[in-house]
């Protein structure tokens, strides 16, 4: 059996030499906010197009419009919404509290399932770390590739948090399973062989999701490019953190109370 936690902390300082820098960069920066949060115009054209434009008037619109019909005679404008920002901040409100509200009840069921508090504070470090990966990484995209975060992107951000969870519970519901059988074994011993017997059952159903979201960033449309790179950033780092976040932190956790003892 392979001692997979001989190595906790190399695990959690590779974690930490991923994070940092976006971190940095979102403390600097911030996310390249679309109109969706900030504001704008949204242009719909008679194909289908649809234009995002941030604060331009009616006038400018049908410049805008009589420009791209020199290519195409027949395109015509249908309609011309503007978006005000008030409702974007109320978006991200609801969002942080939604995030605020999944988090706590997921402390209390991961805590009472497997009745111990460490089981369900390492879940939240873990799925911490899969936000900060993917929130820092487009904090980056954002400032050198000018990329923009909509809602889509808050769609796929609370998806990579239940993929995140998801994963560890597997890994954490084995360890429980080995708790039952080998009450006298370590929680260090009892997770080198979790991770060993869920390793290959979790990287394959990692790799099928990561190939699909691979052929739909490159094939599929520009509306969904970068919801499919947010979904593959967070899979890619939700796969890591399970069996190398979650439960190093896990393991680290136990060694401390017992020096504490």
């Amino acid at each position: 059996m392979i001692n997979w936690m001989r190595l906790r902390y190399l695990y959690l300082a590779f974690s930490l030499l991923i994070i940092i820098p976006g971190v940095v960069s979102l403390a600097r920066y911030g996310l390249k906010l679309s109109i969706d949060f900030t504001g704008g115009s949204v242009l719909t054209l008679s194909d289908s197009t649809i234009i995002r434009q941030k604060d331009i008037s009616q006038q400018q619109a049908d410049e805008m419009v009589g420009k791209l019909k020199e290519k195409n005679k027949d395109l015509k404008l249908v309609s011309f919404e503007t978006l005000g920002p008030a409702l974007g901040q109320e978006t991200i409100k609801k969002t942080i509290y939604a995030v605020l509200l999944a988090s706590l009840l997921i402390l209390i069921h991961i805590t009472r399932a497997f009745k111990q508090l460490k089981f369900g504070v390492c879940a939240l470090l873990a799925m911490l770390h899969d936000s900060l990966v993917l929130l820092g990484i487009f904090s980056l995209l954002g400032h050198f590739a000018g990329i923009e975060v909509d809602l889509l992107f808050v769609t796929a951000t609370l998806t990579v948090l239940s993929f995140s969870v998801h994963d560890t519970i597997v890994v954490y519901d084995r360890i429980r399973e080995l708790q039952k059988r080998h009450s006298n074994e370590s929680i260090r011993q009892l997770a080198n062989q979790a991770v060993s017997e869920t390793m290959i059952r979790s990287l394959n159903n990692s790799l099928t999701i990561i190939f699909m979201l691979l052929a739909l960033f490159l094939l599929g449309g520009v509306s969904t490019r970068f919801f499919a790179l947010a979904l593959l950033i967070g899979t890619i780092s939700g796969s890591y953190s399970s069996p190398f976040t979650a439960v190093p932190l896990l393991v680290i956790w136990d060694d401390l109370r017992h020096r504490r003892q």
